[in-house]
């Protein structure tokens, strides 16, 4: 069995922890400096060794470490396990500043490191479908991509009041937290973003000034894209619509489908429906990574896709602080 260090078991640290459990094909060990948290995630998995820090784990040698801790700290924690030989998993985004990432990409060459970016919506199967009707031409290429999503923040995340969300440097606010999430799944099924405007604002989250609400325009090369957020309606819903030469393609995660339709006026068509607990998505990344080590696999989102994704969130916060509007309310009728 390979042997894991999950650091950092707040929320997404603890699925990391629970959902690498439910593989089999490991040993487990966390960091976590917290004592009171460390003990209550020790005893609900049973889990035989948690350190209070970094140093402390790093006395021993692990195969692999998955890196849960706020974004801030993902490339120096990172780095040191990397030079030390360990594969990684790193949450995203991969870090809040271009600070350290060469040297990262660097340790990680040298010592011949797995490295992957925790972006899980790429092991989704309706992506993984998807991706594959798009790379057998089965559309045509793809012209647009519209991204809407939305959820109510407080009731899946009730502590993000108290927790990294609160603040952009620690990876905080909507771009960071979950825009993140489906401008890396539009850049792996239509490509890298390399032309972006945006807008952001803080509009009803109670408890924070960050902002809560996200409008990005891309481009991906000829595609054009559009991605839209919200972190407090009511349904939690997330659609991904892309417009191909010779059909359309829609994945709605809050229906666990994707359809398709070729011509107008047509009814759609199914391409496949899947129903994942949100558990099951993560055990499906955690043996993707381990297969990654093992096998020698690709992994889902490499360390230079996680960065391609870090430079596209840099990209929108210095776009949208401010956004640069045309004022059109007092342009005269005769400008041109």
């Amino acid at each position: 069995m390979l042997r894991v260090l999950v650091i950092g078991v707040g929320s997404i640290g603890e699925r990391h922890l629970r959902c690498f459990r439910n593989t089999g094909r490991v040993e487990l060990a966390f960091c976590e400096p917290n004592a009171d948290r460390r003990q209550q995630v020790r005893d609900r998995y049973g889990v035989a060794r948690a350190f209070a820090d970094l140093d402390e784990a790093l006395i021993d040698r692990w195969d692999a470490a998955v890196v849960c801790t706020p974004a801030h700290f993902h490339v120096p924690q990172a780095i040191r396990l990397a030079e030390r030989g360990t594969h990684l998993l790193i949450e995203k985004p991969l870090a809040t500043t271009l600070d350290g990432i060469d040297r990262l990409r660097e340790t990680v060459e040298r010592e011949r490191c797995v490295a992957a970016v925790a972006y899980v919506l790429r092991t989704h199967p309706l992506v993984q479908s998807v991706r594959e009707a798009l790379i057998s031409d089965r559309f045509g290429s793809p012209l647009q991509i519209v991204v809407n999503a939305g959820q109510h923040f407080p009731t899946y995340r009730p502590a993000y009041r108290e927790i990294y969300y609160t603040r952009r440097e620690t990876g905080g606010g909507a771009i960071q937290d979950a825009m993140t999430h489906l401008l890396n799944l539009g850049e792996f099924l239509v490509g890298p973003v390399d032309r972006l405007l945006a807008d952001a604002a803080h509009l009803a989250l109670p408890g924070v000034e960050v902002e809560d609400t996200v409008h990005v325009l891309t481009r991906h090369g000829p595609v054009m894209g559009c991605y839209a957020l919200n972190q407090f309606q009511a349904p939690n819903e997330t659609s991904v619509t892309l417009v191909c030469q010779r059909g359309t393609v829609r994945i709605e995660f809050h229906q666990n489908r994707w359809q398709w339709m070729r011509e107008p006026g047509s009814e759609w068509q199914e391409g496949m429906t899947t129903a994942l607990e949100r558990d099951q998505l993560f055990e499906i990344q955690a043996h993707r990574f381990l297969d990654a080590i093992e096998l020698g696999r690709i992994p889902d989102c490499t360390l230079e896709q996680g960065l391609q994704t870090l430079r596209v969130n840099l990209g929108i916060l210095a776009e949208s602080d401010p956004p640069g509007w045309t004022n059109v309310r007092n342009r005269n009728c005769g400008e041109t």
